[in-house]
């Protein structure tokens, strides 16, 4: 397989993670399982979590060498559009933000079933039902504030409050999946609609690149308060930075960073391996310690993010947003001017 090329490229080393490796005998590694060979991941996932989750399979599988591209989720599907216009998906594997992103690549025909037995432990909503992907952990989008703000707001309308004009700030829908999903079902719900987003226009929001960015200007008092995914501001907060995690009344759209292995994979055996892993319970374990709430069923969330169970969920319908994606994000530049 050619190396991945452009954006950022990771060739990763398999040593191991400190109390996240299997326990089972060295007879259960790559080399007697026959797992080997190169295996293409791309992902949206922050570098370093990327990082740990590839050290931790190839632990497991020494024999398989990774090589990781890893950007925003509108970035990294532009890229695998790229490559198969160019007749050539490099992918083997891809973890991205959301179900639609997923939707449209199952539309267009560029993913291969695979109904791993690790299934049977996740929540049957969260997979899609014809086996091309399936949700790898539980990410809300709900309100981070700087903890210097008088008083710690409850409800989304603190975004488009006199109060905080000037002081709030998103991702872009045209870099973040989560944020090009929460576009979706915001303004499919009545609480909210395309009214919500001119009034944040009104109200002076900013709209950077990504949730790290969201999260940064809020922690530096740049920004009082941001719309960004909630493990990331738990992740924070728990070592040290100054700010909150809000999980508004009104509820919060959920995302499920599902998993697919790409049609024309060229190691099939090695990306179902991976799948395989990743929804193990090996592999939901390592999912919470990193920070993030595992989809697994008995697997603990860590502290301070509350479970899918806790959560008050708006969403809307899966095929509606697919379909309506890219009229949504035109809609979006045309109030933002992005």
């Amino acid at each position: 397989m050619n190396l991945v090329k452009g954006g950022f490229l990771l060739t990763l080393a398999s040593f191991a993670l400190v109390g996240c490796g299997s326990d089972e005998s060295s007879s259960n590694n790559g080399s007697s399982t026959g797992i080997e060979g190169d295996l293409s991941f791309y992902t949206s996932q922050p570098d370093e979590d990327a990082q740990k989750l590839v050290d931790a399979f190839t632990e497991k599988y020494p024999d398989v060498n990774v090589q990781t591209y890893r950007s925003g989720t509108e970035e990294v599907i532009s890229k695998i559009k790229a490559e198969q216009k160019a007749g050539d998906v490099q992918a083997d594997v891809l973890l991205v933000a959301d179900s639609v992103t997923f939707e449209d690549l199952k539309e267009e025909d560029l993913l291969l079933e695979y109904k791993s037995e690790e299934l049977s432990e996740i929540p049957s909503n969260l997979v899609d039902p014809d086996g091309m992907y399936a949700g790898t952990k539980v990410m809300a989008t709900a309100l981070v504030a700087n903890t210097n703000v008088e008083e710690m707001p409850d409800s989304w309308n603190v975004l488009t409050d006199d109060s905080a004009k000037g002081k709030t700030i998103m991702p872009s829908p045209f870099y973040s999946g989560a944020a090009a999903y929460n576009l979706g079902v915001f303004t499919r719900n009545e609480a909210f609609g395309w009214d919500y987003f001119k009034s944040l226009k009104e109200n002076e929001m900013t709209v950077t690149k990504g949730n790290g960015a969201v999260l940064q200007a809020v922690a530096d008092g740049e920004k009082s308060y941001g719309m960004v995914v909630d493990f990331i501001v738990a992740r924070a907060k728990a070592e040290g930075s100054p700010v909150e995690l809000i999980y508004p009344k009104e509820g919060v759209p959920v995302i499920t960073e599902p998993i697919g292995i790409m049609k024309d994979a060229e190691n099939e055996a090695a990306a179902k391996a991976f799948v395989d892993f990743v929804l193990s319970e090996d592999g939901q374990k390592l999912a919470a310690e990193i920070g993030y709430t595992p989809i697994r069923k008995g697997v603990d969330a860590p502290e301070g993010l509350q479970t899918i169970d806790e959560m008050n969920v708006i969403d809307a319908d899966i095929s509606e947003l697919y379909q309506a994606k890219e009229d949504d994000k035109k809609e979006f530049e045309t109030i933002f001017g992005q």
